[in-house]
């Protein structure tokens, strides 16, 4: 009979070997299926006396192929390359909104200013000022098309962070439960290997959305820690990830993610605690990216609407009135953030308000109360440049109080004091959010287009010297020479001049000036007004400059001002000199290299993914051709022990005849 038992014995071992190999190769398309290999040894044998004779085979168990630590890199590796890939992708659909061509709001800028050459030609044709009034309105509709444009992928990433955040929670509960059925199963003495595959699977998909730690504990079950130590997973317990509002800036649509236990407080974790995932890319292109760019639009919005309304301002209507705003725009923004140590204001008295389009920076800014005593810190969020009592000029409590002037900002905190100041308090001011949103074209008569200069220059026939008028125009239309009172320059000669202001009352000339060095090309300011001359002057030349509407109506026929703003298109207003046409130009650039690195990112995060899964799958992963392989050779081994058992059977039946006769 031992014969018999030893061929029983190969045969059952040898189809648990079949069955195993047919598990693998039904389930080679199972996403984390580790192929699983049955592991065999010989039972005991008997001492004959002449010798110890084997008694057969046994299955010992049936483990999986796995290496913990590749499991681990591969899936902090995709975990990663999540984060990459979403964060790119939110930025390729914002490059959407500065793109270039015909239809795009930079080519909307240059039809706007390049109008002004109609109304420079024809100054009272209400043709050209028409054309110029549609393509302000144009303007601001583009501007509108592409805030909403932000704002719907600002929506749309708010609503995939929920949902990621959501899915987390359920895989999470899924952990837990198999980690309570794998303790269980660890019981009987073997590895429950399909549950573990499927617990490894669950976690491999937790960490395309958040990056975990893992730690394995004795009982077989494996703990999950989001943010450095939140445990997101912990036995048989799981916690809960959410993503709302920054609770540090109330108001700013800041999003965060936080986690908690059941029954526990709140914590919130940063897209930096968060590391790697999906969530982080989001919040990381919510936060920064998206925010970067409505501050690029938002500013573009703001410095041309500025520069525009001063211009205006600066020149005649048809009707011979001081010229008004061109464009509605915010006049001031908010600060968000907890200031509980303000009794006497709330949320939203802290402010910042425009005072020159031409220093201001695409930026959001924080504000912080720190050290001892408390003193105000601003800090750029862009580019990191602080603004505290070290700087020129120091940013105090007294100057926050008055108004802090920075970036072509002025921050103003009512009631700002040393006092009041709590330690830790923080603001966070976005001047540029709602800019873009917000412009509206206020002009729509073609009359109260201000294309007349509100001054006019008139050099001396009688002049000796070769002085020749290239530019003149109000920079502050309060200063300009009042009606039939002209101011006169005269030229020594010698490189200076000086000028006197008529009095009409007593048809007499005021004082002369002091001395002021004249320089050819270079204007000449007075009293807020300035006029360019180029030329050598000769000693006693003249040239008078008088209020336009001391002539009449001929400042109708006046194109001074549409000059001047057609000169805007060559004004430096942004970063590093770039001109107000080139703005849109500078704005896509910055979102081009950023989405460029982001590429790059990518690209690297991918190629090492990609490696590490490949390292992974070659020690996990089922390959048909040596499962083909291993089934011939079980199926060999299966047929020769029916053979063993055959055999047995037939010395057994000779025994019993042999013994029947």
């Amino acid at each position: 009979m031992s014969l018999m038992n030893v061929g029983v014995s190969a045969l059952n071992a040898n189809q648990q070997a079949l069955t195993t190999v047919g598990h693998n190769i039904a389930n080679v398309n199972t996403p984390g299926y580790s192929r699983q290999t049955v592991y065999t040894n010989a039972l005991h044998g008997q001492n004959m006396g002449n010798g110890f004779i084997g008694k057969g085979v046994q299955v010992a168990t049936v483990m999986r192929n796995y290496s913990a630590l590749l499991n681990r890199q591969s899936n902090a590796a995709n975990a990663i390359h999540a984060a990459d890939t979403s964060r790119l992708q939110g930025l390729m659909q914002m490059q959407d909104v500065f793109k270039g061509g015909d239809g795009s709001l930079g080519a909307a800028v240059t039809n706007m200013m390049n109008a002004f050459v109609d109304v420079q030609a024809a100054p009272s044709d209400a043709t050209g000022r028409n054309v110029v009034l549609t393509r302000m309105s144009e303007l601001a509709a583009r501007f509108h098309a592409a805030s909403n444009m932000l704002e719907e992928q600002d929506y749309s990433t708010a609503q995939q962070l929920r949902n990621n955040a959501l899915l987390v929670n359920d895989k999470a509960s899924q952990v837990a439960r198999l980690n309570n059925e794998i303790s269980r199963a660890l019981a009987t003495g073997h590895q429950p290997n399909d549950l573990l595959d499927a617990r490894d699977q669950v976690i491999r998909e937790i960490n395309q959305y958040v990056q975990t730690t893992q730690v394995a504990a004795d009982d077989g079950s494996i703990s999950l820690f989001v943010g450095g130590s939140q445990a997101l997973v912990l036995g048989i317990n799981s916690g809960q990830l959410s993503v709302e509002e920054t609770k540090e800036y109330p108001g700013s649509q800041r999003m965060a993610l936080y986690f908690s236990q059941p029954g526990g407080q709140q914590l919130e974790l940063t897209a930096a605690m968060v590391g790697g995932g999906e969530i982080a890319g989001l919040l990381k292109f919510r936060n920064e990216d998206l925010a970067e760019g409505r501050n690029l639009l938002g500013r573009l919005a703001m410095t041309i609407g500025h520069e525009l309304n001063l211009q205006n301002q600066r020149g005649l209507t048809l009707n011979g009135q001081q010229g008004g705003a061109l464009f509605s725009l915010p006049s001031t923004s908010t600060g968000y953030g907890n200031i509980t140590g303000y009794s006497n204001i709330g949320p939203g008295a802290a402010t910042t308000q425009v005072m020159d389009a031409s220093q201001l920076k695409p930026s959001e800014y924080r504000l912080i109360f720190e050290g001892s005593p408390v003193a105000p810190v601003l800090t750029r969020m862009s580019d990191g440049k602080v603004f505290n009592g070290s700087s020129t000029p120091p940013l105090t409590m007294a100057a926050l109080n008055a108004g802090f002037d920075a970036d072509g900002l002025r921050f103003t905190v009512p009631n700002a004091t040393t006092a009041a100041a709590v330690a830790g308090n923080s603001m966070l001011f976005k001047p540029f959010s709602t800019a873009a949103s917000e412009i509206e074209a206020l002009v729509h008569n073609p009359d109260e287009l201000a294309a007349a200069s509100a001054l006019t220059a008139n050099i001396n026939k009688n002049n000796t010297g070769k002085l020749q008028l290239t530019q003149l125009g109000a920079n502050d239309f309060t200063g300009i020479p009042a009606a039939q009172d002209p101011v006169r320059l005269t030229f020594d000669g010698a490189g200076q001049v000086t000028y006197q202001i008529y009095d009409h009352l007593s048809s007499t000339w005021g004082p002369a000036s002091a001395p002021m060095d004249y320089t050819p090309g270079q204007p000449i300011t007075i009293n807020g007004w300035s006029i360019t001359l180029t030329g050598t002057p000769a000693a006693g030349d003249t040239v008078d400059v008088a209020n336009a509407l001391d002539f009449g109506e001929a400042f109708r026929l006046n194109a001074g001002n549409a000059g001047a703003f057609l000169d805007l298109r060559d004004k430096k207003v942004f970063d590093q000199g770039t001109t107000l046409s080139d703005g849109f130009s500078a704005a896509m650039a910055v979102v081009g290299t950023r989405t460029q690195s982001v590429q790059l990112a990518k690209k690297l995060s991918s190629t090492v993914a990609k490696n590490l899964e490949m390292d992974r799958t070659a020690v996990s992963g089922v390959n048909l051709d040596e499962e083909a392989a291993r089934l011939l050779q079980y199926q060999q081994a299966y047929q020769a022990s029916s053979k063993v058992i055959q055999i047995a059977q037939s010395l057994f039946d000779s025994v019993l005849n042999a013994v029947g006769r």
